[in-house]
């Protein structure tokens, strides 16, 4: 077997094969002895089919599956063993027309080769790193959130705000009376505060139990024929020749009201040891100490990746063959779908290079405890979005675990414990430039606003 690999541009590289059929045919008499223990063919006992029999019906393509499996392992040992750094697969550029005969057999394959460059970090490099104060607005939020959370709907005599009304409706005539045959709607429910149409919402002004308000459902939500579908409980076909007014009968008004912050809520949020307010606001200090730096890391990782893209500059990559791989990899979506994305993918794959790099220099690795810990995180994170910030640690484990357990989860719990542990590497590889913010601040910032 012979193996030439040429990358004149250092990134467009071409790998030729040459397979002898001394490098085949052993694997191919082996399989096709093993073919002839296994054979049943009328008039020879199982296991006693002539050989020649055997390599007429199964030589042809068992030739084939022993040259694509040579060819596989070659070209991946040639290419672990001389270090080439691969992007994506192997595309085919040549290969025999057919597998008959035994002549050398020649495979010819496009190798994507990745840009050479070095992404290296001293404490001479200095990055922004933003230190997000919890402030009384940030904690005063937060009450609200809880409070908001814990709270429940309770009849009003009035509306007002965001309260929902719930009613009767029934479509009215040109004369303004209930249309004969028209559509009535028992139970509809309205919440005022959204409706798009100003002259419509005014109709609603202090609404109280009893009322009748004479409205136009399509007025109201100009821009959403859904909207007026659910409203009414009708299909939304027919929502589109709706041109009536309807009259729309209070029978209850809801309004939200927050549960009271008193120890009640406190329990709820984080236990039977928290029972004053101070003790509350400092729980939720705590609890968002921990959550804001999660997201200083993150911002601090963003602007790693900004300082050492323009660092190393530009990069060099081969395009029309990754193009290709996408096409390959995107049939069902076509050129355009490449065209639109290419841009993008190549910002991606230049930061999974340089990351690469910071990883192996940072000498990271995580095990089980590592991936169990962000399963922890991750389920944590997801009570509490639900005011639920009192979970039990075994809770907690059992979500986590089951979590583990679902192989899709995998991939994604690998990558942040390893952006967690990068984190703690590269902070202690520059120099930090620490910025008090407040959060609101640091949304601004997020949201590119300064």
């Amino acid at each position: 077997m012979n193996i030439q690999f040429e990358c004149a541009d250092k990134v467009n590289g071409q790998m030729t094969i040459t397979i002898e059929p001394a490098d085949y045919q052993p694997g191919v008499e082996k399989k096709l002895k093993d073919y002839r223990k296994k054979a049943q063919m009328p008039g020879f006992r199982p296991g006693m089919v002539p050989i020649s029999l055997i390599k007429k019906q199964y030589g042809l393509a068992v030739k084939a599956d022993e040259v694509n499996r040579l060819l596989g392992e070659k070209l991946y040992e040639y290419i672990k063993e001389n270090k080439i750094q691969m992007l994506g697969e192997p595309l085919s550029k040549e290969q025999p027309e057919n597998l008959r005969g035994d002549a050398p057999l020649t495979f010819v394959f496009d190798i994507a080769v990745a840009p050479e460059f070095k992404a290296e970090l001293t404490t001479a490099d200095s990055i922004d790193f933003y230190d997000i104060t919890v402030d009384d607005k940030l904690i005063d939020d937060q009450v609200r959130m809880y409070a908001s959370q814990s709270g429940e709907f309770v009849e009003a005599q009035e509306w007002s705000g965001n309260d929902t009304l719930k009613g009767d409706l029934r479509q009215l005539d040109a004369e303004g009376n209930t249309l004969e045959g028209g559509i009535e709607t028992e139970g509809g429910q309205i919440m005022p505060s959204y409706i798009k149409g100003e002259d419509e919402k005014k109709k609603f002004d202090g609404a109280k139990p009893g009322d009748i308000i004479t409205f136009n459902p399509k007025k109201a939500y100009p821009d959403s024929d859904a909207e007026v579908a659910g409203l009414l409980k009708i299909d939304r076909e027919r929502v589109k020749d709706l041109d009536s007014d309807f009259s729309f009968q209070v029978t209850e008004i809801r309004h939200f009201e927050p549960a009271a912050v008193d120890e009640k809520l406190f329990e709820r949020v984080f236990g039977e040891d928290v029972k004053t307010e101070a003790e509350f606001r400092q729980r939720i200090a705590d609890s968002a100490k921990a959550q804001l730096a999660i997201n200083s890391d993150f911002r601090f990782l963003q602007d790693v990746r900004q300082y050492l893209e323009k660092k190393i500059g530009q990069l060099t990559f081969p395009e029309a063959l990754l193009k290709r791989m996408m096409i390959n990899n995107n049939k069902d979506k076509g050129e355009e779908f490449v065209e639109k994305n290419f841009a993008g993918s190549i910002r991606e794959l230049e930061w999974h290079l340089i990351k690469e790099q910071l990883v192996e220099a940072a000498q990271v690795k995580v095990n089980d405890d590592d991936l169990k810990a962000v399963a922890r995180e991750a389920v944590r994170q997801q009570f509490a979005q639900y005011g639920m910030s009192n979970i039990p640690d075994d809770v907690i484990d059992n979500y986590a675990d089951e979590q583990l357990k679902k192989k899709e989860n995998i991939d994604s719990y690998v990558d942040r414990a390893i952006d967690a542990k990068l984190m703690q590497a590269l902070k202690s590889m520059v120099t930090l430039k620490h910025k008090a913010v407040t959060l609101d601040e640091f949304n601004k910032l997020m949201r590119g606003e300064q």
